[in-house]
């Protein structure tokens, strides 16, 4: 019994560990695609997976590429942007 739940725990925390991987700046890749335009590429930490999509959301780029420390709010705004769920 005991090496049940040994094992349930191990995959419990497995599996937390891979749901809170926090989005972080270096997930993101910024292209200028003409004035006042970015294509933005993010690439999922986990999976290695890559969405892009551009943007012309000015404020949205200055508060992540150019912040030296940009809120969790913003990365993942621009990540739902990147994998189209907002335009």
């Amino acid at each position: 019994m005991q090496t049940n739940f040994y094992h349930y725990n191990i995959n419990n925390l497995k599996q937390k560990n891979i749901m809170g991987t926090k989005t972080t700046l270096s997930d993101f890749d910024f292209q200028f695609a003409g004035y006042g335009h970015y294509k933005v590429i993010y690439t999922s930490p986990v999976t290695g997976k890559k969405w892009s999509n551009t943007t012309n959301d000015m404020p949205l780029i200055d508060r992540t590429k150019g912040a030296d420390y940009p809120t969790q709010n913003s990365l993942n705004y621009l990540k739902k942007i990147c994998k189209g769920i907002y335009r």
